[in-house]
């Protein structure tokens, strides 16, 4: 629709003062609904410790060996103290909350008055409004007494990190739980009258196609709401990494990796496991984790702890990786903020489509209502080649992901991605193609 006024020659004319914009002939009430009605709020927090540290982890952890309890109970208060100072800073209290995550790390490792302590600040400077309560949890953490405690909590989603049922493989990861525990685990979780996931993890070192469906047929058979299959990939900071540059250590092939996927894909499909997300397979296709999710589609989530990140009116946050600094930080009253990005127009419209696409189904006609724009206009010469690639198809109101683009995970939002940063680059030749400021 055209807002301006309509200019019928190449004559200029001093008619037509701009007195807003848009005119007021296009506002309209249901609009101000909209802008009173309270934005929803996830919450992350993160807990960096663990029992031991897997061979293929590249997130910020510390094991327990190297903590005495008195500097776990340290960080627990800095982080509920976090958990106040950026609650009355941002005004957070005054969103309602959807979801809470519980990330590590394994949260599962805190004493059970620590989960109490962390739950309480939480209850204390939030509004919870029946919200999605995840905690991640593994098979040697995970005993009767903490899922009684999770339970009183009101935890209603359990994911468990179980990544293989061969012991021999789980053993070259640098575990010590076997498939018995990691049975036992699950059961316990379910137990708790959660939703339970169970996480797998495809390629790591030893897996075989034998052993990879061994996994997966044990993954079914355990029962859970839900399965999900994260490729591993390897960065400096792991484990692996050092063993492979040493030639110690080989890592399945991507053909490999790609053939175990597949399989996965084939057998949760056939067992009434449907994707709910390119790498997440639930019972029936229902039990859809919300917490990711809402973050895929754009809505605010705030991060407690350290290294933790988010998403906060229009900016990307991140606290400091640095565990002492972050609790010096948070003890001297200060927030522990290290890093940000001030999203613009442009960013925000390509991190829409390219973690949508995550979701199989992207809503163009809910991207068209935000931004004005039909995605097909921005990128579709794009969306055109994936869809002779058989990765997407293309109907009036969804862009979707076709079985085989399920398959290639986050491909097609990398390439969406990219034609939206190139149609930025090329509009404005020389300038940066993500502008960021803190």
């Amino acid at each position: 629709m055209s807002t301006t006024l309509q200019i019928s020659s190449s004559e200029p004319t001093r008619k037509g003062f701009l007195t807003n914009y848009p005119p007021f002939r296009y506002w309209r009430p249901e609009a101000i609904e909209r802008f009173i009605e309270p934005r929803p709020l996830n919450l992350y927090i993160h807990v960096p410790y663990c029992i031991q540290r897997c061979a293929y982890c590249f997130y910020k952890v510390t094991t327990l060996g190297d903590n005495r309890k008195a500097e776990i109970d340290r960080y627990v208060s800095a982080l509920c103290r976090e958990i106040e100072h950026a609650a009355r800073h941002f005004h957070l209290g005054e969103q309602p909350v959807k979801t809470i995550y519980f990330g590590g790390g394994t949260p599962t490792v805190l004493s059970k008055d620590n989960m109490s302590r962390i739950w309480e600040v939480i209850h204390q400077h939030f509004q919870l409004e029946e919200p999605e309560i995840t905690v991640e949890a593994e098979p040697v953490t995970l005993i009767p007494s903490k899922a009684d405690h999770l339970k009183a909590l009101g935890v209603n989603r359990i994911s468990m990190g179980i990544q293989s049922f061969a012991d021999e493989v789980v053993k070259k990861t640098g575990r010590v739980d076997t498939e018995e525990q990691a049975f036992k685990a699950i059961e316990l979780a379910k137990s708790t009258g959660a939703v339970v996931n169970v996480d797998l993890m495809s390629g790591l070192a030893g897996d075989t196609d034998e052993l990879w469906a061994y996994s997966v047929e044990r993954a079914i058979e355990s029962g859970a709401h839900s399965l999900t299959v994260y490729k591993t990939e390897v960065y400096a900071n792991a484990g692996y990494y050092s063993d492979i540059k040493h030639k110690s250590l080989t890592l399945p092939s991507d053909e490999d990796e790609l053939r175990f996927t597949a399989h996965a894909i084939e057998r949760f499909e056939k067992a009434g496991y449907l994707p709910v997300n390119f790498f997440t397979f639930t019972k029936g296709g229902g039990y859809m984790q919300q917490h990711a999710t809402s973050s895929w589609q754009g809505r605010e989530t705030y991060g407690f702890g350290v290294s933790a990140f988010g998403l906060l009116r229009g900016h990307a946050l991140q606290n400091t990786s640095e565990l002492p600094r972050y609790v010096a930080l948070v003890e001297e009253g200060k927030l522990p903020l290290a890093r940000g990005c001030r999203l613009t127009a442009r960013d925000l419209m390509t991190r829409d489509v390219a973690l949508g696409m995550k979701l199989i189904r992207f809503d163009r006609k809910e991207f068209q209502r935000r931004y004005g724009f039909d995605v097909l206009s921005l990128c579709g010469p794009t969306v055109e080649a994936l869809a002779a690639d058989g990765l997407v198809e293309v109907t009036p109101d969804a862009l979707s992901l076709t079985r085989k683009g399920i398959l290639w995970g986050d491909y097609v939002g990398h390439r969406l991605a990219a034609a939206l940063e190139t149609a930025e680059a090329s509009a404005a030749p020389g300038a940066p193609v993500v502008s960021c400021t803190v």
